[in-house]
């Protein structure tokens, strides 16, 4: 009975988000007993569900940003700091919201506050968390570095203000986000997970690195 529940939960969570966010995985988490969004590089989610976010950070960092008075926000995951390739403008409702100039941290910056703000967020109410840019491995570039000082930079140029962080060190993170309750969780992963992290994120740079950004940025 229980395990049926769960499942119509997460039913009823995926019919509720956005179409962007179709292709997310949505799961149970038997302890927290809530639905989560699980996003991987390259990808956001936002919502004002009562649910969660979920994603595990190597060198790349993690901005969760929401509006505290109505309860609506959402994560980003992004590699690359920023992309001075030129951005060509297509239509939103063409090509849709989610790209792979999301990879890069200024395109991910914009499209999740455009999001929240389109969706009814106000830019006086947005607050964010920061999250990851470790070098979690001694063979590692300094990217975890870059991707940090971009987000804190990023952040204050817009003035939204950074209510909590936990960025930089020697260890991965996975991190869990209640866009409704602003709320954090931040859990620390042992050595045994830098490798697979580290392969993971490497071949997501290998692949999107010499790809041409298509996206679709909107600044409001």
């Amino acid at each position: 009975m229980l395990k049926k529940q769960a499942q119509q939960r997460v039913i009823e969570c995926k019919s509720k988000c956005l179409p962007e966010f179709d292709h997310i995985n949505h799961y149970w988490d038997r302890q927290k007993k809530v639905v989560i969004a699980k996003i991987l590089p390259g990808e956001f989610y936002m919502t004002s569900q009562k649910m969660a976010i979920a994603t595990t950070l190597g060198s790349c960092v993690s901005a969760c940003i929401w509006d505290e008075t109505i309860g609506l926000g959402g994560m980003n995951h992004f590699m690359l700091p920023l992309t001075t390739q030129e951005v060509h403008e297509v239509n939103w409702g063409q090509r849709g919201l989610l790209s792979d100039a999301t990879r890069y941290g200024n395109f991910a910056m914009e499209h999740l506050i455009n999001m929240i703000l389109i969706h009814g967020g106000h830019r006086k109410n947005l607050c964010a968390k920061v999250f990851g840019g470790g070098k979690v491995m001694k063979k590692m570039s300094n990217i975890g570095s870059k991707n940090s000082q971009f987000v804190l930079e990023y952040l204050d140029t817009e003035h939204i203000p950074i209510v909590g962080q936990d960025l930089g060190g020697e260890y991965p993170r996975k991190v869990l986000f209640e866009p409704l309750t602003g709320r954090a969780f931040i859990k620390k992963l042992d050595n045994l997970h830098n490798d697979t992290i580290f392969k993971r994120e490497k071949d997501y740079e290998t692949r999107i690195e010499n790809k041409p950004v298509d996206g679709d940025i909107e600044l409001f």
